[in-house]
């Protein structure tokens, strides 16, 4: 495997079991060029103790996982929050994996990998690389294209503040629609609509409305 230019990668356990505790300080006191520093069932006292240590790597089984929840992440981001966090020993529940990527895992490992692909889980962590099941690939990807459907009225409300009526106004600029169309389709007053545009041109800052859907378009906001 491959290590950090200092020579050894630091390896700090979170396992609620002391037989998962031993049986992966075996598997990790084996490995050349790793070096698991602590072990410890979660508690906010093992935290600061790993915190001390200054792990590159921390790896959570699936007990603590189930125990405290996401909260346990949010922990050691907190107080490691250059260390690369892998979860071990953990089912291809979908809900579970994506919740755990959403939170900022950097590994992810079933509970049928060998030693070998917990070894090389670490070594690619490590080298700022992300693990992830094949199994839960197409998961992974499903959900970045549902996210990425959202994106654009994400990135309005960022952007400039537009409401979500506001940015369905500039898509239906884009298309051409004058504000009497755009009025009878949403069946709003011509009034209504014209102040939800004079609103978009001030967001924006443009000085017509042809130019708000242009730029919303240049910036990615339209899908």
């Amino acid at each position: 495997m491959t290590t950090p230019l200092s020579g050894t990668v630091t390896v700090c356990l979170f396992a609620e079991s002391r037989l998962v505790r031993e049986a992966l300080s075996k598997i990790l006191d084996q490995e050349n060029g790793i070096r698991l520093s602590f072990s410890s069932c979660f508690s906010s006292e093992a935290l600061k103790r790993f915190a001390d240590i200054v792990p590159h790597v921390v790896l959570l089984d699936s007990d603590s996982f189930c125990s405290h929840g996401i909260q346990i992440i949010d922990a050691v981001h907190k107080e490691i929050p250059k260390a690369r966090l892998v979860m071990l020993n953990m089912q291809d529940d979908t809900e579970t994996f994506l919740r755990t990527v959403r939170a900022g895992i950097a590994g992810y490992v079933l509970r049928e990998a060998s030693a070998a692909e917990v070894v090389a889980a670490i070594g690619s962590v490590t080298q700022g690389e992300a693990v992830c099941p094949a199994k839960l690939c197409l998961v992974l990807f499903d959900y970045m294209a549902r996210q990425g459907a959202q994106i654009p009225g994400l990135l309005g409300k960022v952007e400039f503040g537009l409401t979500r009526r506001e940015q369905q106004l500039v898509l239906m600029i884009s298309r051409g629609l004058t504000n009497k169309e755009i009025a009878g389709e949403l069946n709003l007053s011509d009034q209504t609509v014209k102040h939800h545009v004079h609103q978009i041109l001030g967001k924006v800052g443009v000085p017509d409305r042809m130019s708000a859907a242009e730029v919303c378009r240049l910036r990615g906001m339209l899908a």
